[in-house]
């Protein structure tokens, strides 16, 4: 799911690279687990402490059980990432700071 995030956050919202990785980031437990005994919480919502507390309202509004996750936490998954700007030549490079992670250019 945080892979996703990350593209949606890109391409849908325009954000760049880094930023795009840098947003808080939501979990949904709605599907079953893949490990027994295969749990789901179709209305479970797991969201970083960075997320907008107007947003954590408007889903508990919706009906969500909307739990908060510590800021920049592991369980948000850790996604790095490359991006080609075809126009300008280059190559763009994030790393997520949620685990130890680098992006390096030579």
């Amino acid at each position: 799911m945080s892979m996703l995030q990350v593209l949606l956050n890109v391409t849908a919202f325009g954000m760049d690279l880094r930023t795009a990785i840098e947003a808080p980031r939501f979990a949904s437990y709605a599907f079953p687990s893949s490990f027994e005994p295969h749990e789901a919480y179709p209305n479970r919502l797991a969201v970083e402490g960075r997320m907008a507390t107007a947003t954590r309202d408007g889903l508990r509004a919706l009906g969500h059980d909307v739990l908060e996750w510590p800021d920049w936490t592991r369980l948000a998954g850790a996604v790095c990432a490359v991006i080609k700007d075809s126009e300008a030549g280059v190559l763009a490079a994030a790393a997520d700071p949620r685990r130890a992670a680098y992006a390096v250019g030579w």
